[in-house]
């Protein structure tokens, strides 16, 4: 059988310098950083991609293990495996670049949870991270990259440096990338239940699977949180190897972070005709690519505790651009409903209560199945034409 390498998991990162943060930046000193993942598919052999893109100094790596996780931050010791770089067991990752490691073999399966240990010996400056890892992250002074357990453990609820692994699987497995905002990261679900809705959505498929590049706080066409969605393509869909769709959700913070950002003072955010044409560009750019777009309407947030977020013009945009993506004129070759998925039906604008997740703005564990639920299968044929 003929094997290639395919994303079997993936986090989008975030510059730390940027000027707004949803959560507190942060580096490391002499340090064992302990994190895990829960693979989407699996294959017979793995590697593991790390990244400095945002780091303002090389990044020391004294070295990196991978072991089967048992719980919290402790790991099977039997199956603690060094990873090599090049041959090496340590590694210095340039300002700006991410590096993969050494192919492992090790036969993997889809909902396996594996644990990353990296030890970092000298002082990372504040860190490429991403705001809604697996699961909580774990932390301690030294090196202890083999240790079953790190005792009196910092616990880290961001992850850091580790943006994804891949897996030698079957040359004909396609996968999609769920690509877009918090509501695609899965922020407000529960840590370690992988089930975020682009999860519980890959877990009803029968073929294929999807990989996660939401980016809480992201917007379509304005940098912070994040990297637009825009300029987001080329390192977070094409260069994921085995993509050949795209499931996209943004729009909530083009229309909310202004005002939040500048609340009391009154913020503009883009006009409905300047948020379709961005959502044109990005559906043509992906097209251009070969792949399949799936766009969906922007999920509702009237009433969200966030002062400065929920604006009137905000909502009568989020309107325009949902009756928009419903009629015919849209560029996608989908369009999921997921704001119909979730909305209270006696007050479309706001989240149901049972879906809420408390803060009017995210959906919890339940929001996000009922959002997978809604989608119809029929359009992630993901097999090679």
């Amino acid at each position: 059988m003929t094997t290639t390498w395919i994303a079997a998991h993936r986090s989008a990162v975030i510059n730390p310098h940027e000027a707004f943060h949803l959560l507190e930046p942060r580096g490391f000193s002499d340090q064992t950083v302990r994190q895990s993942i829960r693979l989407a598919g699996g294959g017979e052999a793995l590697r593991l991609r790390l990244s400095n893109r945002y780091g303002k100094e090389p990044l020391d790596i004294g070295g990196a293990h991978l072991a089967v996780r048992t719980h919290g931050s402790g790991i099977d010791p039997t199956s603690d495996t060094p990873l090599h770089f090049s041959g090496a067991e340590t590694v210095t990752v340039p300002v700006g670049e991410d590096i993969t490691s050494d192919p492992v073999e090790l036969p993997v399966s889809a909902g396996e949870e594996l644990t990353i240990s990296l030890y970092l010996p000298g002082d990372t400056g504040l860190s490429t991270y991403s705001a809604v890892p697996y699961d909580t992250g774990h932390a301690v002074p030294g090196n202890h990259l083999s240790a079953e357990l790190l005792h009196n453990a910092e616990e880290l609820p961001t992850g850091h440096f580790l943006t994804g692994i891949d897996v030698l699987a079957p040359a004909d497995t396609r996968i999609a990338v769920a690509f877009g905002d918090s509501w695609i990261e899965g922020a407000f679900t529960t840590p370690g239940t992988d089930n975020s809705f682009p999860a519980q959505l890959s877990r009803r498929l029968t073929r294929g699977w999807i990989v996660n590049q939401g980016i809480s706080g992201n917007r379509l066409l304005t940098d912070e949180i994040g990297e637009h969605l825009l300029a987001r393509i080329d390192h977070d869909v094409l260069a994921v190897p085995g993509v050949s769709h795209v499931l996209i959700h943004i729009g909530l913070n083009d229309f909310g972070l202004p005002g939040l950002i500048a609340h009391p003072e009154p913020a503009e955010g883009p006009t409905a005709a300047a948020f379709t044409a961005g959502l044109t560009t990005l559906a043509d750019r992906l097209h251009t690519a070969g792949l399949t777009v799936i766009g969906s309407t922007i999920g509702p947030y009237r009433g969200t505790v966030y002062e400065g977020y929920d604006t009137e013009t905000g909502q009568t945009v989020r309107r325009d651009v949902n009756a928009w993506l419903l009629g015919t004129d849209h560029p996608f070759d989908a369009v999921i409903d997921i704001a119909a998925a979730v909305a209270d039906p006696t007050a479309p604008d706001r989240i149901r209560p049972e879906f809420n997740s408390g803060d009017g703005l995210h959906i919890n564990d339940a929001g996000a199945k009922a959002v997978a639920d809604a989608v119809d299968l029929s359009l992630l044929k993901l097999q090679k034409p």
